[in-house]
This record gives C-alpha cells, sequence and structure tokens, in this order.
C-alpha cells in the first residue's frame, strides 16, 4: 500500500471533530490550502463566507506572497507564486460582488506598486499576465460602475504614476481614463 493509501486507511479511523481539528491547524500552517481553486480543477476547495475585513486582509497577503522574490536571483527568471496571484484575483472579484469597488481599486494600486517591482527586478517579467489578470478585474468593473468619473480618472493616474515600468495594462487603463473622461458632465 503506498503512502496516500496508508494515510487514508489513518484518516477514517480518526472522529469528525479531529479531521476538523487537524485541517483547521494544516490550513493555518499552510495558506496555500485555502487557495485552492475548484475552478482551476482543485480536487477538493472549501469556499468560505468572509467577511470583508478578512478578505482585504488575506487579499494584502496574497500581494505580499504573490510579489515576493529573493533579492539574490535579481535579473533571473525566479519562481513566483501563481496560487497567490489566482487568490488576489478571485478576492478583488469578491470584493467588487460584495459593492467594495473602491476597496478593490485600493488593493490593485499596491498590487501595481509591488508587482511592478517584482517585474523590473525579474528577467523577462513571466508575471506580467497575472498582474495584468488581476488588475483587469477592477478595470472592467470600472467601466461599468457608478462611481464618479473623477474618482476613476484619479485612480488610472495613480495607477499609472505606480507602474514603475510604464507597461502594465497601460492601453487598457488608457482606455479606462477614456471612457470616464467621456462620461463626465458636461
Amino acid at each position: 500500500m503506498d503512502a496516500a493509501g496508508r494515510l487514508r486507511e489513518a484518516l477514517t479511523k480518526r472522529t469528525k471533530a479531529e479531521l476538523i481539528d487537524f485541517l483547521t491547524e494544516f490550513a493555518g500552517e499552510d495558506r496555500g490550502l485555502l487557495r485552492r481553486d475548484p475552478q482551476a480543477g482543485a480536487p477538493v476547495s472549501i469556499d468560505l463566507e468572509t467577511p470583508t475585513d478578512e478578505i482585504v486582509a488575506t487579499t494584502r497577503q496574497a500581494i505580499a506572497d504573490a510579489t515576493y522574490f529573493d533579492k539574490r536571483n535579481i535579473n533571473y527568471n525566479f519562481d513566483y507564486d501563481y496560487a497567490a496571484y489566482a487568490e488576489l484575483k478571485r478576492n478583488l472579484g469578491r470584493l467588487i460582488d460584495l459593492d467594495e469597488m473602491r476597496l478593490a481599486m485600493e488593493l490593485s494600486l499596491e498590487l501595481m506598486k509591488q508587482g511592478s517591482y517584482q517585474v523590473e527586478m525579474s528577467d523577462e517579467g513571466l508575471m506580467t499576465e497575472d498582474i495584468e489578470q488581476c488588475i483587469g478585474v477592477v478595470v472592467q468593473a470600472l467601466t461599468k460602475s457608478a462611481l464618479p468619473p473623477d474618482e476613476v480618472l484619479a485612480w488610472c493616474a495613480a495607477m499609472s504614476k505606480s507602474d514603475r515600468l510604464g507597461l502594465i495594462y497601460d492601453w487598457e487603463l488608457a482606455a479606462l481614463r477614456k471612457h470616464a473622461e467621456a462620461s463626465r458632465p458636461q
């Protein structure tokens, strides 16, 4: 019997309460466990109802995890946390669904600052597409939002200013800027 089979056999002998305690402790030690996305083919995932402040905290942690790199690997194609970027994208969407557009805007601005630095420090900027997918969730929502155009324009300007390279999602931000300018009251 292989290790997975032995584990299955040992777990079936435990009570439900013991299994819950074990999984809770394990999830506390491994953030990746809660980042498992059922839409990405994860065999088991748990979708928790989460308060907004906790979504914000886990999103900030996901930004830190996603954009982390070892400074000894500058100018190399270093590994990065794909699952953290996926969680970040998912959480930005969750905030938008909860009508917390301004929080999503604030967090995407943090992502632009830290993510563009990560891209700048890498050899080929392979994570650029992941960053753009996350920001795209917010940009798409802003094109349909009822926020004042001046607020959208200010966010676009802040995003452009925070992009250390001036190339991350730049065309899409320019299009959003034009959309916001066109929707200003005359």
